[in-house]
């Protein structure tokens, strides 16, 4: 019997070139899955153009109520009207106070012009969020119903 083995001289090298076949497969499967998965991850709406950041300088009225938060060393939350310390409980009677007074200097709650006042907090940044949204709410359930929020302006040129 005879066998035959490819060829027959010595010039013939075995193949040494590598099938990049399965390696193109590879990638082109990974490509496809990569373009589906990422509009999947990235979740939003179209449509949502989000704010610019800018610096509005604040036009503070008399009437505004300005409010200092913060928290104290054993981490209690602390509230400061203008400057002077008040309770979670005096800071609801004192802000529903000053709403009915502003009201009636206006002309009652019939004045079809009547501008209330705003709520001003600053907020330091180590304060816990539970303190400033509890203030928030109880400026709220007093009748106030724009509340802002005073930040450091960025630096000059930036």
């Amino acid at each position: 019997m005879a066998m035959s083995t490819g060829g027959g001289g010595s010039s013939e090298k075995p193949m040494s070139d590598i099938n990049t076949t399965p390696l193109v497969d590879v990638m082109l499967v990974l490509l496809i899955s990569f373009l589906i998965a990422v509009p999947v991850a990235i979740q939003t709406v179209k449509g949502i153009v989000l704010p610019k950041v800018r610096f509005d300088p604040t036009t503070t009225k008399p009437e505004n109520v300005l409010l200092s938060v913060t928290s104290g060393p054993d981490g209690n939350c602390l509230v400061y009207w203008g400057t002077s310390p008040i309770t979670s409980k005096d800071l609801l009677t004192r802000a529903v106070d000053k709403l009915k007074l502003e009201i009636e200097r206006q002309g009652g709650a019939g004045n079809p012009n009547l501008e209330l006042p705003e709520v001003h907090i600053r907020g330091d940044v180590n304060t816990p969020y539970k303190c400033i949204g509890g203030t928030i709410y109880t400026m709220q359930q007093a009748g106030f119903a724009k509340v802002g929020f005073i930040s450091q302006p960025p630096p000059a040129g930036g």
